[in-house]
């Protein structure tokens, strides 16, 4: 038992005694005087117990706290061990730093979303407004012009090839990224690809001043292991991609070479190149980095999102290097049949 209440029960006691013995001699001739002592006496003593129960109340709980004390790992403000002041407040800081981070990602994907979604609504509002109002101006009168309902007409389908276009691409990057899109590999001439790429694209880089030349080492054929019609979107969609942002006069170049990480395939072309700030950006689904001139030259806003997809269904990685007034270089791997 605690020596503090070991002194106050001793304490009472004695109290208790002597003040019974005073009251015997003082009131003993008297019977009144003897109750009246009693009373006191009993008075006494209940003031003695609402004492001892706030003591022992006190006692108590100085003595759980003790145990406590004792059931936990000492902490002071040593600079070494798992419960010091300072590894607490280290893991303090590091959670808050965590939660810091974990609501700038999702800032950062709630701002992705917007932009997307505002990119998506203005790549779809451009050509239905655009076929809305040619079909307003044939219903009002306009279809009875054989001029004018032609050449409307024909501006409202090349309106609903537009949104064909953005509605497959993003149809095969959805199938890209679920995985839901099979590859059918088999070994092809990938020299003899180039060369049918460029020829489709001729007239679109002639009417742009643009030359198109193939580099190979020699004249043998490369054979690559891979999806052909997917190699085939890639390398059409990089070159239309550099043919629609070089200057005019400029040249855009396919080289072939063969290395220890497979056959290297590079589009580069001479004009304006890319900001830096925009490099990391340049695969993102819409993301155009010259806002005004892209939209007018048309295209659905994904091809460079869907080479990136298509080539990481490949295990391949693209690769960009680009330098502003001088050109832009992309290129990748594929695997040697």
């Amino acid at each position: 038992m605690d020596r503090y209440l070991v002194f106050i029960l001793v304490s009472a006691i004695l109290l208790t005694l002597i003040t019974w013995v005073v009251m015997q001699q003082w009131f003993s001739f008297d019977i009144t005087s003897n109750v009246a002592g009693l009373i006191g006496l009993m008075a006494g003593f209940l003031i003695i117990q609402f004492v001892l129960i706030r003591v022992a109340i006190f006692v108590q709980t100085r003595q759980n706290i003790s145990a406590i004390s004792k059931a936990l790992p000492e902490l002071d403000d040593r600079k070494d061990g798992p419960y010091s002041l300072e590894s607490l407040s280290e893991e303090i800081s590091n959670l808050e730093k965590d939660r810091t981070q974990e609501i700038d990602i999702l800032r950062e994907k709630e701002n992705y979303r917007r932009e997307f979604v505002g990119n998506v609504a203005h790549e779809l509002k451009t050509p239905l407004f655009s076929i809305q109002g040619y079909l307003l101006t044939l219903i009002e009168g306009g279809v009875e012009d054989e001029s004018i309902r032609d050449r409307y007409l024909n501006r409202i389908n090349k309106s609903v090839e537009r949104l064909t276009y953005i509605v497959k691409d993003l149809d095969l990057i959805t199938e890209l990224e679920t995985g839901n899109l099979k590859l059918d590999y088999y070994p092809f001439n990938l020299v003899a690809l180039c060369r049918e790429v460029l020829d489709l694209l001729e007239i679109k880089a002639a009417n742009h001043n643009i030359k198109l030349h193939l580099d190979i080492p020699n004249s043998s054929p490369l054979r690559v292991n891979a999806d052909i019609e997917r190699i085939e979107q890639v390398l059409t969609n990089l070159v239309a991609n550099a043919i629609n942002h070089s200057q005019r006069a400029a040249q855009v170049t396919i080289s072939i070479s063969s290395e220890s990480k497979g056959v290297k395939v590079s589009v580069s072309d001479t004009g304006k190149g890319i900001p830096p700030e925009h490099i990391n950006r340049i695969f993102e689904r819409f993301y155009r980095v010259d806002k005004s001139r892209s939209r007018e030259q048309g295209g659905s806003g994904l091809g460079l999102s869907i080479v990136k997809h298509i080539l990481e269904a490949h295990g391949q990685k693209i690769y960009v290097d680009s330098t502003v007034g001088v050109g832009t270089k992309f290129w990748f791997y594929l695997d040697k049949a």
